[in-house]
């Protein structure tokens, strides 16, 4: 059992922010098509995290073109180039699922200051 958080350790990235729930985040990640590799940006809030050493992921919601998209990162995992930290709020929940029925205005978080 050693050897597997021995090989865990040694993948985890150490450049990763603090990262909290209601954080306005983006995600820099690798995309690779063909023979060319380019860097895409997800911007949106993080709904939610899941904790675990080298297994710790967030999951972050955007609005595109009206529509609610969800994406699942995992903090460590070589495809995530970067995580930038925009905005921080508040929020009084471990998870924010509510936001998923909110339309408009409804979905905003107070921003802190």
């Amino acid at each position: 059992m050693d050897t597997v958080k021995e090989f865990e350790k040694k993948n985890m990235k150490s450049d990763v922010p603090a990262i909290k729930i209601g954080d306005h985040v983006k995600v820099a990640m690798k995309i690779v098509e063909g023979t060319r590799q380019r860097s895409q940006m997800f911007e949106g809030t993080v709904i939610a995290k899941h904790k675990g050493d080298s297994k710790e992921s967030i999951t972050v919601r955007k609005i595109s073109y009206g529509v609610g998209v969800e994406r699942i990162f995992p903090t460590h995992s070589p495809v995530v180039e970067k995580i930038e930290i925009v905005a921080h709020t508040k929020v009084r929940k471990a998870k924010l699922y509510y936001l998923r029925e909110k339309k408009g205005k409804e979905a905003r978080l107070k921003e802190l200051r």
